[in-house]
């Protein structure tokens, strides 16, 4: 992957930050955006002595405008696009029952509809490399968890949009695939309301419906995001890969 621009979303924490450190350890170009500009500098610092190259873009990906000018800016600094991995994400509590139409747009708009978008308008880019898409899904892709349905909705959808957008770029050389993590830690669930108390007893219980005992490290969805980024992986296309310890595979508890 040494030379080829990489642009993740979602780079300001969490598996983002991790996947943008490790392509620019190794040797990538990367377009790392998010939305907290504190975190996108500390980023920029961190990887300083690294062998590849990082530029931080402040973004709502929300909008359209700005999707299309991160994509526009990202092929004039570095005159192409290799690989695009959307890890931007949030979480929302709510049920059937309880959750709002707000808070369902919401979800649905950074989880799935951004992330239609910034696929369609990478396409071009991509067909001139061979290039290809790594999706940030969830194990909530798969089974069902109550209380966070629109998430469970959003990341379900993902996949199908990952298979489907696989099997319509086939014919283009352009690859496609989904990593679904379990629990990571992450600042995702804060994010999503939780106070610190709340997430430390989520953190402990996860333990127990993980089969392999503890829940994930960002960096080691990132080695999974790297591998099917790379040439490593130039026959897997349509996979949606689960990383849980296990979880996927439990009855519900």
């Amino acid at each position: 992957m040494e030379g080829k621009v990489v642009l993740v979303t979602g780079a300001s924490s969490g598996i983002g930050r991790a996947t943008a450190i490790l392509f620019c350890e190794r040797g990538s170009k990367v377009v790392a955006t998010g939305r907290n500009e504190r975190e996108l500098s500390s980023l920029r610092e961190r990887t300083l002595e690294m062998n590849g190259q990082i530029k931080t873009y402040l973004a709502d990906i929300r909008e359209t405008t700005q999707i299309e000018r991160l994509i526009n800016e990202t092929v004039e600094h570095f005159g192409r696009i290799d690989v695009l991995v959307n890890s931007a994400g949030i979480i929302s509590n709510g049920s059937i029952e309880t959750t709002t139409l707000e808070e369902w747009d919401k979800v649905m708009n950074i989880n799935l509809r951004a992330v239609f978008l910034l696929m369609q308008k990478c396409i071009p880019h991509l067909e001139k490399t061979k290039g290809n898409i790594v999706n940030v899904s969830s194990v909530a892709g798969e089974r069902a968890f109550p209380n966070v349905l629109a998430y469970c909705v959003s990341k379900a959808g993902l996949d199908q949009l990952t298979r489907c957008a696989a099997l319509e770029l086939a014919p283009k050389g352009i690859r496609v695939n989904a990593v679904n993590p379990g629990v990571v830690i992450t600042n995702l669930h804060r994010r999503g309301g939780m106070s610190e108390e709340e997430y430390q007893k989520f953190l402990k219980r996860s333990k127990t419906t993980h089969p392999l005992g503890r829940v994930g490290e960002p960096e080691e969805v990132a080695e999974l995001i790297y591998f099917l980024a790379s040439d490593k992986a130039s026959w897997i296309t349509g996979a949606t890969y689960e990383i849980d310890g296990g979880r996927a595979q439990t009855c519900a508890r």
